[in-house]
């Protein structure tokens, strides 16, 4: 009876944030928008995998792994600040800290600086865990003091002779999705558990390979790409950028994250046309970001699992 009755709670204020989260960007004057689920065209990411749909036997559809798409079809037809509060699917991941579907917040500002969207974003993220400190550490920098690691100068033998040496066996095919993979590895497994440990941190300046749908700048010696996330308790929240609108460059982009995709015996994705021609017709300069709202939830009710927070756990859906 406990359990249970700690459960109504929890969904309970589940719906309490959800109305809070709509009050927060009413406030900003940032308007609500409603994209589809289902969609032609696929969000493409080597590192992502999609969840089909078929319609009337014959069409293929994909459940949406973000909204993002189709907001920035929207910013291009002349939507101004727009938010959305939706469900997304990723197949496969499921742990502890991960379910195939989860619940996403995402908005998208025009105009404004990089610098505002994280403090805006870290505003949301108070929301729910309270008034905490944050502090800002480019991710060169977070290598070097969790991991004692130099990324620009080390090379792919490097890092796999990094690992082993922590008794970490990188997987058999890490190699052929390249020097980055094995960088996401070691940013898993030895810096993000020191991130945010008493206040949030927001790690920034990835780079400029890791740029996803952020534009890209040089600093100093790395070009790096204008993309946040943060973090609180080792755990990943959020993930934002200054968005990119060269439909060249992004259509670049795509077609690398098919290949990396192909070359790991995953099949390609469709790109989605209707968003490059959107962007093709002129982006506004806007900045971005996406955050788990199941995992503010886990943080703020001390849960071990999304299971807890959520009205039906994966089994039992």
């Amino acid at each position: 009876m406990a359990a249970q009755l700690n459960r109504v709670k929890i969904l309970r204020d589940r719906a309490y944030m959800l109305a809070q989260a709509r009050e927060f960007f009413a406030k900003q004057q940032i308007l609500e928008v409603d994209c589809p689920i289902l969609t032609q065209g696929a969000s493409i990411d080597a590192n992502i995998d999609l969840i089909p749909a078929r319609y009337a036997n014959l069409e293929i559809r994909y459940m949406h792994s973000s909204p993002e798409y189709g907001m920035k079809r929207l910013l291009a037809e002349g939507m101004s600040d727009i938010y959305q509060l939706s469900h997304v699917f990723r197949d496969a991941e499921f742990s502890c800290k991960h379910n195939p579907e989860f619940m996403m917040a995402e908005w998208y500002r025009l105009g404004v600086s990089y610098e505002f969207m994280i403090a805006e974003a870290l505003d949301f993220v108070r929301l729910f865990l309270g008034p905490l400190p944050a502090y800002t550490i480019s991710y060169r920098e977070a290598l070097q003091e969790y991991a004692n690691l130099d990324y620009v100068k080390a090379s792919i033998p490097d890092l796999i002779e990094y690992l082993q040496n922590r008794g970490i066996q990188p997987y058999v095919q890490i190699e052929k999705e390249g020097k980055d993979a094995l960088l996401n590895l070691i940013l898993a497994m030895v810096v993000e558990p020191q991130l945010g440990k008493d206040k949030l941190c927001v790690l920034t300046d990835y780079p400029a390979t890791q740029a996803a749908l952020a534009q890209t700048k040089w600093q100093n010696d790395e070009q790096i790409a204008e993309r946040f996330e943060i973090y609180y308790a080792g755990l990943e929240l959020a993930n934002g950028y200054h968005e990119l609108g060269d439909v060249g460059e992004q259509r670049k982009r795509l077609m690398e994250a098919n290949q990396i995709r192909d070359s790991l015996g995953k099949n390609q994705l469709p790109i989605d046309e209707a968003f490059l021609e959107a962007l093709k017709k002129g982006f506004p300069d806007a900045c971005g970001v996406a955050i788990g709202f199941d995992r503010l939830m886990m943080l703020r009710h001390q849960a071990s699992t999304i299971a807890e927070v959520i009205p039906f756990a994966w089994a039992t859906a």
